[in-house]
């Protein structure tokens, strides 16, 4: 879908810099933040990179105990395997506190 349409807004010096800081916060363009706000969307910031590292943390683990659990399911589990998923689950809880609280 084409943009032809074009709309002149006049804003203050502080709503402009509101503007370019809640859509860089948001990691979009004024124009991008703009049209999902008209749209009705929901604008989030972009979380910050702790939180990101966290993420990609928390998903390794779960690879790990989805890989856990397959072994287990195809050969048995021993109490290492048990131990293992244990600690999984820990850390995962770990992360999840550490995110909960930023």
């Amino acid at each position: 879908m084409s943009k032809k349409y074009e709309i002149c807004l006049r804003l203050d010096e502080k709503e402009k810099e509101r503007l370019e800081n809640d859509a860089k916060r948001c990691g979009l363009t004024r124009n991008a933040y703009l049209r999902r706000l008209i749209a009705g969307s929901v604008v989030r910031e972009r979380p910050n990179q702790e939180i990101g590292k966290l993420r990609t943390e928390i998903h390794q683990i779960g690879n790990n105990i989805n890989q856990f659990t397959r072994m287990a399911n195809a050969t048995g589990t021993d109490e290492r395997d048990v131990r293992r998923i244990q600690r999984s689950m820990d850390q995962i809880y770990e992360l999840m506190y550490r995110i909960g609280r930023n």
